[in-house]
């Protein structure tokens, strides 16, 4: 990770307590893999800084989009930041979707909520490879959904939404009927309990997931964003070790 101050070059409300935030500088040419994030200072009144995913880059303007959802006062404080200004950012952090070393021609993209952002820079990756995508993407109303469109143009999707307000009345996990036989490996990003049901769902598929963490130190110091592991050494810190794992990696609470 490397520190830099980023101006904001766009910034603008795109659903319910949802945001985007485009930011220019030189850390878009050291972003490696979908699925990394960065880690901003809000200002001196918060101690601890915000992690968020990278949604997209654009190395030709020098620029890296965010999406955030406001979940506090460090969040809600980011979205009085405006276009001009320029932020504290440490990054890019953790280990991304590691698609150079996956061998994959269909693969299923299944994202929840704040978990989608990180899974559109990686559909662009793939169709660019000429991967075959399908995407489900969870959300809790219409009011809350973003980037549809944009998936869309990816590849086949499917919306489900907690109240029925748009695509099907359910989770995820309903719509694995509809796509099976359509992917070969799948990569999924949300909440924990989506994660775990996602990962129980297609076991016998390769997968890998993106967990969501609050963090202390953003750098594995501090070990505040743990994941029990599967092998002797126990833990897995999702800031730096992650926060993309093979789905088989690490223990699920």
């Amino acid at each position: 990770m490397k520190r830099e101050w980023m101006t904001i070059i766009e910034h603008d409300k795109i659903a319910r307590h949802t945001y985007r935030l485009v930011l220019k500088g030189e850390m878009v040419h050291r972003v490696k893999e979908p699925g990394q994030f960065v880690h901003i200072q809000v200002s001196k009144d918060f101690y601890l800084r915000r992690p968020v995913s990278i949604s997209d880059i654009h190395v030709e303007s020098g620029t890296v989009t965010l999406l955030y959802k406001v979940m506090g006062k460090g969040t809600d404080a980011m979205t009085e930041k405006k276009v001009g200004e320029e932020l504290d950012v440490l990054g890019p952090g953790g280990q991304g979707f590691p698609i150079d070393e996956i061998e994959t021609k269909q693969a299923l993209l299944v994202g929840g909520g704040i978990g989608v952002p990180p899974l559109y820079y990686l559909a662009k990756q793939l169709n660019e490879k000429g991967i075959q995508v399908t995407s489900i993407l969870g959300f809790q109303s219409a009011e809350d959904a973003f980037l549809t469109d944009n998936f869309e143009a990816l590849g086949d999707l499917y919306v489900t939404t907690n109240d029925g307000t748009l695509g099907h009345k359910g989770l995820v996990t309903d719509l694995f009927p509809h796509v099976q036989g359509t992917f070969d490996t799948y990569f999924t990003c949300g909440p924990t309990v989506m994660l775990k049901a996602v990962a129980n769902e297609l076991s016998d598929i390769p997968g890998y997931i993106s967990m969501e963490e609050r963090m202390g130190c953003g750098i594995g110091a501090c070990f505040a964003c743990v994941v029990p592991s599967k092998d002797e050494k126990g833990y897995r810190r999702i800031c730096c070790d992650g926060p993309v794992f093979d789905a088989k990696e690490v223990v699920l609470p």
